[in-house]
Parts: C-alpha cells; sequence; structure tokens
C-alpha cells in the first residue's frame, strides 16, 4: 500500500486524471487490501482522484461508482486486461462512463439520489 500511495503521489500533477483513476481502480483490486470491499473501495478511490483533480464533486444523478458495478462485464475485461499490462480496456470504460454521468445518460439507475 505505500508504493501504491507514493505512485498516485509521483504522478499526481502529471498524470492525466482518467490514466490516473484507472491506474488507481486497477491497482486496489490488484493489491487487494481488504477482507471485503475490495471493489467497492477501488470504485470509490478511482472516483474520489478523478473528483479531487477537477476540484469538485463531478455532477451527475448516477454516479462514475454506480455506472462501473452495472457494466461488470466490461469492467472485468478491463482488469484482466490491465493485468496483462493493457490499461487502455479500463481507461475506455471510465472514459465512456464519465461521459455519460457527466452527460446525463440514460441508466436504469439513473434518477437516485446518488451524491458523493
Amino acid at each position: 500500500m505505500d508504493d501504491f500511495v507514493n505512485q498516485v503521489n509521483r504522478n499526481w500533477e502529471t498524470m492525466d486524471a482518467v490514466v490516473l483513476a484507472a491506474w488507481v481502480l486497477w491497482r486496489l483490486n490488484w493489491i487487494h487490501p481488504f477482507i471485503n470491499g475490495n471493489g467497492r473501495t477501488a470504485r470509490a478511490a478511482c472516483y474520489f482522484v478523478l473528483c479531487v483533480k477537477a476540484g469538485l464533486w463531478l455532477p451527475g444523478s448516477v454516479i462514475l461508482p454506480e455506472l462501473i458495478r452495472r457494466e461488470r462485464a466490461r469492467y472485468e475485461q478491463g482488469l484482466q486486461a490491465a493485468d496483462a499490462g493493457d490499461m487502455a480496456p479500463l481507461h475506455a470504460l471510465l472514459s465512456d462512463l464519465l461521459s455519460e454521468q457527466l452527460n446525463g445518460g440514460n441508466s436504469a439507475a439513473q434518477g437516485a439520489d446518488q451524491t458523493p
């Protein structure tokens, strides 16, 4: 975990927000530091990185962690690709879902109060 935190800090200023968020999402799942809640924690940390780098809570009625959960198959495929060294599928997933959140995309869960 120390290395994880150090990597985030080292890359904070220079790395694109979505790239860093994708790395945080993958790395926390890979480290698997908790008995329970690794996925929830990784999704929350990923979203937190995006919000802090943006300087605000990102708008949207359905937020990224819930959208990721909805796209479970694509999320798992992205994590598996990242395990093999390819972050592109996970980055693409986050980019698509972030765009959906910010543009008020359609989803079954939309309309629920999902304030971060």
